[in-house]
């Protein structure tokens, strides 16, 4: 059975965008079949991360019933489909995402996933992209603003009546003085199923307009992102972290507590 996961989190800047295309990748990884829809119709920037701003059809084509979807797919190097959103400021008109319901239907007969990039903040955009999946996954990093921002997109998702999957935390660094996972746990009452290191090798596969988990597959992110995906899948991935990496006793009893890593 097809699984929408929509990826959110209220504040803007926490990675749910390279969260939504690296868990694309490593989904198709494990050979599932993985749609990336750019829910964030106002300010998309999918196209950006894969080095393609301007596109022949769009989501915004589809929204405004000038295309079919099938149309407004592409195809990344490893099979992962991808369906952008215009960055035109002409389209913006063409942003009611009150269809994705009908698109995602449409869809599910191709993909074993869709995962749906969502817009940061509450409005009616992130509303719509909520409805429209089976489940959430919120994207926090370790600081309070980001885990109060968090706690409001979870109390929308009950709200809305929709399954929260879990918990990402993102961009965490032994060397910062971030909250500690135990707080967090204390205040989003959800379970964490991923920690993504800080990663300079993110920030180099963005440079490359490619994702980690292509560029860099032997990364702490990349490995991380390969055990969020399965742990969605509920199967076993026990790929070792760099030594880089993993030189702090700390992050190790992180990913401990979480069963993330052994």
């Amino acid at each position: 059975m097809m699984r929408a996961i929509a990826i959110s989190g209220g504040k803007g800047g926490t990675g749910k965008t390279t969260t939504a295309i690296n868990l694309a990748l490593a989904l198709n990884y494990f050979e599932k079949k993985t749609i990336i829809i750019d829910c964030n119709v106002t300010t998309p920037n999918i196209s950006l991360h894969f080095g393609t701003p301007i596109l022949p059809v769009t989501l915004h084509d589809v929204l405004a019933e000038k295309k079919e979807i099938s149309e407004a797919i592409y195809s990344h190097e490893t099979g992962t489909m991808v369906i952008p959103a215009s960055i035109s400021y002409e389209n913006l008109k063409n942003s009611n995402l009150s269809s994705l319901p009908k698109i995602i239907e449409e869809l599910k007969s191709q993909a074993d996933f869709i995962i749906l990039d969502c817009a940061a903040g509450l409005d009616k955009e992130v509303k719509d992209t909520l409805k429209a999946a089976n489940e959430i996954l919120i994207v926090t990093n370790p600081e309070l603003p980001a885990v109060t921002d968090a706690l409001k997109t979870i109390r929308l998702c009950q709200d809305l009546k929709r399954d929260i999957l879990g918990i990402v935390v993102n961009k965490t660094n032994v060397k910062n003085k971030d909250m500690k996972i135990e707080a967090i746990l204390d205040v989003l009452e959800k379970e964490i199923i991923g920690i993504i290191p800080e990663d300079k090798y993110i920030k180099e596969a963005l440079a490359e307009k490619q994702p980690v988990v292509y560029s860099y597959p032997k990364s702490a992110s990349a490995i991380q992102y390969k055990k969020l995906a399965a742990n969605i899948l509920g199967i076993e991935y026990d790929e070792k972290l760099p030594k880089d990496i993993n030189s702090g006793n700390i992050f190790d009893a992180i990913l401990r507590f979480l069963n993330i890593k052994e």
